[in-house]
């Protein structure tokens, strides 16, 4: 088959250039209906991918499904783009209906692009150009080698997510080499195709430099055993290299652009935050979301990163007026509004509004498919701050809830998800045992989700939050637990520590710290507990200057890293 199948009749030369991403006008979104293409060839596909994406960035979902489907099994990049809308859709809403016609998508779209590739491919591109010159591979055929190799990821994603089996690991991972292969294949011809200068070609290198610098950066979070694994057989990741590639592929004018800036997103906003990696390229990233917010300003999408970038900033009250403008956009991916909810609990656990923080994991509960055992437990621990009455006139009972949470736990290659074992684990212990500190669950929770570095930006909060251990550890204290005491309290001494090393006073928070150490032995279920006060104690001499300690405790980590590998918390 070939690429170009025919040209349209109104096909101009500067038809593509006119929808890039950094035209000075916005994107007008004006068409109720947008005429169907009647032949296809690569710049017009190029053109109608970016007409599909606009449409996606403008809240109108079925609009660019259904504009893009027509062509997805005779052009790569509709068979690409719907492939990513598929996926996206299933991941979403879990749904097994929308996750079996992700994967036919996907299934399509690999066939569309795999009859546009070379078919007499024996050996690698660069070996063949090595051999033969450059003028034996095609641009086109490159084109459909990039798409083909992000199809392969999206397969990869959607048998991950639909099979759950061992077997569906390895084939994501296999789809995930092969992947990786390509690109790089791609990038060494690339090297060698001197100064191009075709309109379509800033499109295959966009799409290169997106593809590997998401390897790169995926792979620099794989844990150190598994990367010594896959440096073994050819993979090997750099952080540096990934996000620069990415930053790259973002600030260009080619489809691939948007993936590149959510890529950054997601790990600025998230992965920072849960690794407590350093972010030393903050304002840069600030600095291009601007551009894409500026050009798409209803974007639910980028409006939910705006609201991150306000929490994170300690900006609680501003996250939750452009999270509830989010949630009024649109209401045609329901599931989008989900991941505001989400946040919006958080906001409101942050600055302690109980009620609220409770509506919005209730809400999350009826309505998300995501993690029922996480809604539930969210549900539980916040009624336990509510007062009596309040559960009563909801028709709730707290240990009941806490005591739901097990069977509602999702299970993925035989086991279940860490972060829901871990809840589930609590939800028995609160809900089988009475005399714990009330705030003591939410407490542990918001630890677990990073919140206490969320709120750092805010220290009244933090010394709001303090006042809560404080009192605590005087209930605990007065009234000990025989089975539970030393757990209960070393817990409240690693996030009291926590606060006090936020609040500037080092000395004191590493008398708690040291306790924690001391009672080691003496713990009985919380064994997480020592290695993360490890982690916080490192942290804090790392902050004084002091690097020799600061590493010393790492590598008590290091010593401990079966029970460390074991402890289902995410911090």
């Amino acid at each position: 088959m070939s690429l170009i199948l025919s040209k349209r009749e109104h096909n101009k030369e500067d038809d593509f250039t006119s929808f890039t991403l950094w035209k000075e006008d916005k994107f007008e979104d004006t068409y109720e209906i947008i005429p169907a293409a009647t032949t296809m060839n690569l710049t017009s596909s190029l053109e109608e991918y970016t007409t599909g994406l606009y449409l996606f960035l403008n809240n109108r979902f079925s609009d660019a499904i259904n504009f893009i489907l027509p062509w997805s099994k005779n052009s790569i990049y509709h068979a690409l783009i719907y492939g990513i809308l598929m996926v996206v859709k299933a991941i979403l809403t879990f749904d097994p209906q929308d996750i079996e016609i992700g994967m036919t998508a996907v299934k399509e779209a690999l066939k569309t692009c795999k009859s546009f590739r070379r078919k007499d491919r024996m050996t690698s591109f660069s070996h063949l150009v090595s051999k033969q010159g450059i003028k034996a591979v095609k641009e086109e055929e490159l084109h459909a080698e990039v798409c083909y190799a992000e199809c392969l990821i999206l397969k990869s994603t959607i048998t991950f997510i639909q099979e759950e089996t061992v077997l569906g690991f390895l084939k994501s991972g296999v789809n995930i080499g092969l992947s990786y292969q390509i690109f790089k294949d791609c990038q060494h011809i690339l090297a060698q195709i001197p100064n191009n200068q075709s309109k379509t070609y800033k499109h295959l290198v966009g799409g290169i430099k997106f593809g590997l610098g998401a390897f790169n950066l995926m792979l620099s979070l794989v844990p150190p055993n598994t990367l010594k694994f896959l440096n073994i057989v050819g993979y090997y990741g750099d952080r540096e290299v990934g996000l620069t590639l990415l930053h790259e592929s973002a600030s260009g004018s080619h489809i691939n652009n948007v993936l590149s800036i959510l890529t950054l997103l997601l790990y600025y906003n998230y992965i920072c935050i849960a690794f407590g990696i350093e972010n030393g390229h903050h304002s840069s990233i600030e600095d291009l979301f601007l551009i894409y917010i500026q050009k798409f300003p209803k974007c639910v999408i980028l409006k939910f990163f705006q609201a991150r970038f306000s929490m994170l900033k300690g900006k609680f009250e501003i996250a939750q007026l452009t999270l509830e403008e989010c949630i009024l956009i649109q209401n045609e991916w329901k599931e989008l509004n989900h991941l505001c909810y989400w946040e919006l609990m958080w906001c409101y656990i942050f600055v302690q509004d109980w009620k609220q923080a409770y509506h919005y994991a209730n809400r999350l509960f009826q309505n998300s498919r995501w993690s029922k055992a996480m809604y539930l437990y969210s549900k539980a621990i916040l009624l336990a701050l509510l007062p009596s009455g309040y559960a009563k006139s909801a028709s709730e009972d707290m240990n009941s809830l806490f005591l739901k949470v097990d069977n509602l736990r999702i299970r993925f290659l035989g086991n279940s998800v860490p972060v829901e074992k871990f809840v589930a684990e609590k939800g028995q212990h609160y809900g089988t045992t009475t005399g714990w500190f009330t705030a003591q669950p939410i407490l542990e929770f918001v630890y677990a989700w990073s919140g206490f570095q969320v709120m750092s930006k805010r220290l009244h909060l933090i010394s709001c939050w303090l006042s809560i251990i404080d009192k605590g550890e005087d209930i605990l204290r007065e009234n000990p637990n025989k089975e539970y005491g030393t757990d209960d309290l070393s817990l409240l001494n690693l996030l009291k520590g926590l606060c006090l090393r936020y609040l500037g006073k080092y000395s004191t928070a590493e008398q708690y710290f040291n306790y924690i150490i001391q009672k080691e032995k003496l713990l009985k279920y919380d064994h997480y507990l020592v290695p993360y006060t490890y982690y916080e104690l490192g942290i804090l001499y790392y902050l004084k200057g002091d690097n020799a300690n600061a590493m010393k405790n790492l590598d008590n980590i290091k010593k401990l890293q079966k029970l460390f590998h074991g402890s289902p918390i995410i911090v």
